[in-house]
């Protein structure tokens, strides 16, 4: 079978030189291997992605030269396979529901940092410092049916012990020089969100999802996602999805070393576009191969 590579850009803003490295990596290796180029629309996120972001990045996408093959695939239009798989995570034992608010856990880490530092997880972010999973079944239903707030977090303890030790293919390179068979680590994570009560899915499990559903065989994107990618090998097993080979590719980054992001204002392709620059000069300051 040929092998299947994907771009998956959320329209929660305008694509920069760092999502066009990502697009043009991802669709010379497909063309160079025979493959299929897919695009993926991550909107999961209602309150921030917009339909004129979608448009911007076809628009995008068609001026570097960028085609896929098939139907694009919305996240939005899927929520109910989404809600399918948490609910198999649920009776498999492996969520509870957590109740603190983003602030009440801030303040928990605060607590918890008096007798030393708390854990980190990948990203910098505190590890789950809350007491939810002790929660009896009882308080846990009484606290949903008062309509309370939660994330579905999973338990990472029981979810390692049901799946084993687990690795995952990585054809790049990570942070720190891994490649080959790479061994993977998702208790780094902590006790990672997969849902909220008004989200049937987190970012996480939606990705999973999804490659498995369009035959994904081949992840290729930023090296930020390496260490996500122990979370995503859990999720793949414990669901019984195929699992993808990894390339994990270098970032683009600004005059102060920070990697290009929306949050940061980076300069747009559109911005570039109207200033006159061309896809083969894009090419050229990315350092990939002028297109065919």
């Amino acid at each position: 079978m040929p092998p299947v590579f994907r771009f998956a850009p959320s329209p929660n803003g305008l694509l920069h030189l760092g999502h066009a490295f990502s697009a043009l990596l991802n669709f010379d290796l497909a063309r160079a291997a025979g493959g299929q180029m897919l695009l993926r629309i991550e909107d999961i996120d209602a309150t921030r992605c917009r339909p004129a972001f979608e448009t911007a990045i076809r628009g995008d996408l068609g001026w570097l030269g960028v085609c896929w093959d098939g139907e694009v695939r919305r996240q939005s239009e899927h929520f109910e396979l989404y809600r399918q798989a948490v609910t198999r995570l649920s009776e498999m034992g492996l969520l509870y529901p957590a109740f603190e608010s983003r602030s009440e856990i801030l303040r928990l880490v605060v607590e918890r940092e008096r007798s030393g530092p708390w854990p980190r997880d990948p990203d910098g972010a505190p590890l789950y410092p809350g007491d939810a999973k002790a929660l009896s079944a009882a308080e846990r239903a009484r606290l949903i049916g008062s309509g309370a707030p939660y994330a579905l977090r999973l338990d990472m303890q029981a979810a390692v012990a049901r799946a084993g030790d687990l690795s995952f293919i990585e054809h790049g390179a990570g942070p720190d020089g891994e490649t080959g068979s790479v061994p993977a680590r998702p208790q780094a994570w902590g006790d990672v969100v997969l849902a909220r009560k008004d989200t049937p899915t987190s970012y996480h499990l939606a990705v999973v999802l999804d490659d498995a559903l369009q035959g994904v065989t081949e992840v290729v994107r930023g090296r930020d996602l390496f260490f996500a990618t122990s979370v995503h090998r859990l999720l793949q097993q414990l669901l019984g999805l195929p699992r993808p080979s990894y390339r994990h590719h270098r970032l683009i980054v600004d005059a102060a070393g920070r990697k290009l992001s929306k949050s940061n204002r980076a300069t747009s392709l559109a911005e570039l576009r109207g200033s006159g620059v061309t896809p083969q000069a894009i090419r050229r300051q990315l350092g990939l191969p002028p297109s065919a």
